[in-house]
């Protein structure tokens, strides 16, 4: 598989909460983030969701209600011309020590083996220091991060641990036209 694309979602594709996007009548879309994903699906692009939910690890939200929502976001990214081709995410409580939780590659190896994706030919989209250290561990070809949600934090805590991102983008938007542009370019 080509053109493979990982993203996170909470304060990427849709705003984030201190308290946990807990239901869909929470869940609300960034500006721009429905379109990006559009022309990334539109350009041929694989997009696979990455994303920490231990919400459900502390008892917060239901598993079913998380497979609620996102069974809804992906119906409203294919009504904005998107697909969602798969969705990963690690339902465990930070002290668990799972393989799974990012900065763990442990979700993207899962979709690389199941999808059988090289991930040096992939993108890693996130808005958090754990995940362009997901997508670098998990050897990803390039990582974006993003300023929405907490990238500007993120920005600190990476030069902090001397972790440079490929790029950065003030949004889903702006990452998707440097990919679709081609100033981040992965092999492919």
């Amino acid at each position: 598989m080509e053109k493979v694309i990982f993203l996170d979602r909470d304060g990427v594709i849709n705003y984030d909460s201190p308290d946990y996007v807990k239901n869909w009548d929470e869940f609300r879309f960034l500006p721009g983030s429905l379109e990006a994903l559009a022309a990334l699906t539109a350009a041929g692009y694989t997009l696979i969701l990455i994303t920490n939910q231990a919400g459900v690890g502390r008892g917060i939200i239901p598993a079913e209600v998380l497979d609620d929502m996102h069974r809804r976001l992906r119906q409203a990214v294919a009504e904005h011309g998107g697909r969602i081709f798969d969705i990963f995410h690690c339902p465990h409580h930070p002290d668990d020590n799972c393989g799974c939780r990012k900065p763990a590659p442990g979700m993207i190896l899962r979709a690389a083996a199941r999808h059988r994706i090289d991930a040096a030919g992939a993108v890693m989209i996130g808005d958090n220091a754990k995940d362009i250290s997901c997508g670098q561990r998990a050897g990803c070809g390039a990582t974006i991060l993003v300023r929405t949600g907490n990238g500007a934090k993120a920005q600190e805590e990476l030069a902090a641990q001397a972790i440079q991102p490929t790029a950065v983008a003030d949004d889903l938007m702006e990452a998707a036209n440097m990919i679709l542009s081609g100033t981040v370019a992965v092999q492919s």
